[in-house]
């Protein structure tokens, strides 16, 4: 009787076991079902893609393809190139341009930060063959300039021929190409992007809205693009932010302008919802000492050159493990910020992050008689290791 009860409670011990941890296995549940031809979400800091479908194969971009546009002329502000105030001639070509418009004037002078917000806000076709003109001579040269920083940010699935996302054969990005176009327009001119949260603009007493639906929606949305072309769809590339978390989602290939905001509205959800972004350590913070042979110095600090963020899934924080490989032998002399070792981070046994370990000061080469004396020290030391 006790051998029956015993192996009962066994069982059902496994049982209950097995269930706690089959439960704790789908606290994050699948992908949500999105209705689009290619999607993806991902982290804004770490780069983390939270969820993906056809990532990496290329369609017809639409007006996405003016987030280059517009890239490009942040570009060219940030480097002193051009101003804002500058006043940009509208050509024949600018102002006969179709499809969505500021409606700019052939002959007329237009300030270059009104041209940056009609194709930011409004979508303006004529605005952005203006602009790439105004940069680049002609809006055929400045596609060429487009494909160059575009393979400087690593797009390898874009290939861009004109500035607006007009139809044309050839003429393709990726959603995670997209993605990553998006994360460069945030980090590297974040003074300008708050252009891409305005709702209205004004030009040419036409008041346009911006097309970006979710501006109105959702109060932690505030950015980027929209597109659509018979072609390409309707498509959406929106930014969020909410508790230090910064997402970025595309969706390309959906069947309208609600549907393009409702299938964002999902990933944005399931990402916040089920994911978090953990700051681990701070750039320039001494995380470890190492012994210098040869050096005026006997010991070298070291850290990382940018800070060390990574995106887990909720509750899974107390689960990471941070490790850090220093070279064995460190010998002067030592440059500033030369790598010496790495840090990596694990959940569960699984590589999250890896960074590299570098010297936080330079050491330079210590005299001859000190060199001769740790060389001596040091080939007794690797005898006895």
């Amino acid at each position: 009787m006790f051998n029956k009860a015993s192996k009962y409670f066994s069982v059902l011990f496994l049982t209950l076991f097995a269930f706690q941890v089959h439960a704790v296995a789908r606290l994050i549940p699948a992908e949500p079902q999105i209705a689009a031809t290619a999607y993806l979400v991902v982290d804004a800091d770490t780069g983390k893609v939270i969820a993906s479908k056809n990532a990496e194969k290329a369609f017809a971009p639409a007006s996405l393809t003016k987030m280059m546009t517009a890239y490009i002329l942040e570009y060219e502000l940030s480097k002193g190139n051009v101003g804002v105030d500058d006043l940009v001639l509208i050509s024949e070509k600018a102002w006969r341009t179709q499809g969505s418009r500021m409606f700019i004037r052939e002959g007329t002078q237009v300030r270059l930060g009104d041209l940056m917000k009609g194709i930011i806000i409004q979508s303006g076709n004529d605005a952005s063959v203006a602009v790439a003109e105004h940069i680049a001579g002609s809006e055929l040269a400045f596609a060429d300039l487009m494909n160059q920083h575009a393979d400087l940010l690593g797009m390898q699935n874009t290939n861009f021929l004109n500035a607006t996302g007009l139809p044309a054969e050839g003429h393709k990005s990726s959603a995670a190409d997209l993605a990553t176009l998006a994360r460069a327009i945030i980090n590297d001119f974040p003074e300008l992007y708050s252009i891409y949260s305005e709702k209205y603009f004004t030009y040419n007493k036409i008041r346009q809205p911006n097309r970006n639906k979710l501006l109105w929606r959702d109060k932690t949305v505030d950015g980027m693009k929209t597109g659509y072309t018979d072609e390409a769809g309707y498509c959406l590339v929106a930014s969020a932010k909410r508790d230090g978390m910064r997402l970025i989602s595309v969706v390309l290939g959906t069947s309208d302008e609600e549907a393009r905001a409702r299938e964002t509205q999902k990933l944005l959800s399931y990402a916040f919802r089920y994911y978090r972004t953990h700051k681990l350590y701070e750039s320039n913070v001494v995380l470890n000492t190492a012994k210098v042979w040869s050096g005026v110095s006997d010991q070298l600090r070291m850290g990382i050159e940018d800070s060390l963020t990574v995106t887990i899934p909720r509750g899974q924080a107390d689960k990471l493990q941070a490790t850090m490989d220093v070279d064995k032998v460190i010998s002067a002399p030592i440059e500033k910020g030369q790598e010496l070792g790495k840090v990596r981070v694990t959940l569960d046994g699984a590589l999250v992050a890896e960074v590299p370990l570098v010297a936080m000061e330079a050491v330079p080469e210590a005299g001859l008689l000190k060199r001769i004396w740790h060389a001596i020290l040091l080939f007794f030391t690797s005898l006895i290791g």
